[in-house]
């Protein structure tokens, strides 16, 4: 973590503190902490530094194709890519899909969400938690907790193996199984893949039960302070819900569509509909990352403001609908209130949502339907743009294609989930900063805190960096005194 000084053309005498690279997250970025002339925190900035161009490459390649390219955007992630294309490829084909696939497809997400939350809890956050802001960061990571504490960090392991083996039952691959297709699914499951699952869904539940009651001791005796400034502010809150109001993670017959909530626990708006994003969600652009600033476009870029992902969902529900689950969200809302602003829950809401699928897991393996045989509708070419939306583990996930008579792609959109968090993402560091950097008082476990601060949002950056077209940049020139020679701006 380089500390880099630094000037600034409007105020010579500030100071900058460069975090590069940021660890322990899925992507490349870096943050500038800026310090005024009496070396208070005046802001921090959280940098995405770079760009891949999936949007434009998808352009010409076949409708049909877009869940197999997708899904290798990411390989934490591609579970949510191929079920989003997939639903987009849906609506297309203007078909309703079987109702074995649209379970299988729901059993597969579950699967997702369960080993890319273990991932972020237990391999990528917890050796803050575990082995000390202060301990050694040649240490402090998932090395240093299997030496420190080997069976936790083995039943994280297992745990993350039990998604991806899911994944790999339902869809013959771990990573990059192109297996939701438009229209369903490319195979029914077996009874024996059934059966599979479901003799390994109690260890998975144990261990989801150990890290819960780990974590919940640790809130109540080391991580108080986090708990406050780790991001604790008011803002809107955005997600899917279920027809009834419970915790939904899929597009489908369940669903009843997108909800806005505030920090006050009011409606902002609900039953939205993904084929509507763009008259209710705006974007906005900085100069100095290529992440882009998604907000609600009614309430303007502040006000509109929202987070997204595992801590939102919980927000949003009226009850998860399962019964451990119900009982860790009642207890996730007596600490927090009844809609919870400290970012530092979202490692509590993570591992509430492991419980939460492995128990809707469980539930959809006891549906007699789910090994029918008739899993894939077939039509043609019957729309020619369409939005599909499902929930990633970091949050809701769009794809909007719109395609020509032959179903080959003319445009592409994705809005990513950890491009909605950017805004939230931001906030957080600086309010850590703020609260711990005061002059000269550096230190790198002050700065890992302010890592730290991104990490609760686990972003995933590699899906995130997609922007279609020229991408806002300002190239600047300064002089050895830190004066303003010359600025290029191209908007």
């Amino acid at each position: 973590m380089p500390m880099n000084p630094s000037t600034d053309s409007n105020q010579p005498k500030r100071r900058t503190i460069t975090i590069d690279p940021v660890t322990r997250i899925e992507g490349h970025a870096k943050i500038s902490i800026h310090l005024d002339a009496s070396g208070a925190v005046d802001t921090a900035r959280f940098h995405v530094t770079e760009y891949r161009g999936f949007e434009k490459f998808c352009e010409g390649r076949p409708f049909t194709e877009m869940a197999g390219i997708t899904a290798r955007i990411c390989g934490i992630c591609p579970v949510s890519h191929l079920l989003a294309a997939a639903a987009t490829g849906d609506k297309i084909l203007a078909v309703q899909i079987p109702p074995a696939a649209e379970k299988l497809r729901r059993l597969m997400n579950l699967a997702q969400i369960t080993q890319s939350h273990a991932l972020s809890f237990f391999h990528l956050s917890s050796p803050d938690f575990l082995l000390g802001w202060n301990s050694d960061p040649a240490q402090r990571n998932i090395f240093g907790l299997i030496a420190a504490n080997p069976e936790l960090a083995r039943s994280g392991i297992r745990l993350r193996q039990f998604g991806q083996g899911v994944i790999e039952a339902l869809g013959g691959r771990k990573i990059h199984a192109a297996w939701a297709v438009p229209g369903g699914v490319r195979s029914p499951m077996s009874q024996e893949t059934r059966d599979q699952i479901r003799s390994r869904l109690p260890e998975a539940l144990a261990i989801a039960d150990q890290g819960l009651t780990l974590f919940k001791q640790l809130l109540d005796t080391q991580l108080r302070e986090e708990l406050e400034v780790f991001g604790h502010f008011p803002s809107l809150f955005m997600g899917l819900v279920s027809r009834d109001g419970h915790w939904e993670h899929a597009s489908g017959r369940h669903c009843a569509g997108i909800r806005v909530m505030a920090s006050d626990g009011s409606l902002v708006a609900d039953g939205l509909r993904e084929d509507d994003y763009s008259s209710f969600m705006a974007e906005a652009v900085e100069p100095w990352s290529y992440l882009k600033f998604p907000y609600i476009q009614a309430l303007g870029p502040e006000a509109g403001s929202y987070r997204v992902g595992p801590l939102a969902r919980l927000n949003l529900c009226e009850r998860i609908g399962s019964e451990r689950a119900d009982r860790e969200l009642l207890e996730l809302r007596q600490r927090g209130g009844r809609v919870v602003t400290a970012s530092f829950l979202y490692h509590l809401a993570r591992l509430i949502e492991i419980v939460a699928c492995l128990e809707q897991m469980d539930q959809l393996l006891d549906d007699p339907e789910i090994t029918a045989t008739h899993v894939r509708a077939r039509a043609g070419v019957n729309c020619y743009e369409a939005v599909g939306v499902s929930e990633a583990p970091r949050g809701t996930l769009l794809h909007h294609y719109r395609v020509d008579a032959n179903g080959l792609i003319e445009r592409v959109n994705l809005i990513i989930a950890t491009g909605q968090n950017n805004n939230a993402m931001n906030r957080t560091i600086t309010q850590i900063a703020r609260h711990y950097i005061h002059g000269h008082n550096l230190s790198e476990p002050l700065l890992n805190r302010v890592e730290a601060g991104i990490r609760c949002f686990d972003p995933c950056l590699s899906c995130s960096t997609h922007a279609a077209g020229q991408m806002p940049m300002r190239v600047q020139l300064f002089g050895p005194e830190g004066e303003l020679l010359e600025q290029l701006q191209r908007d």
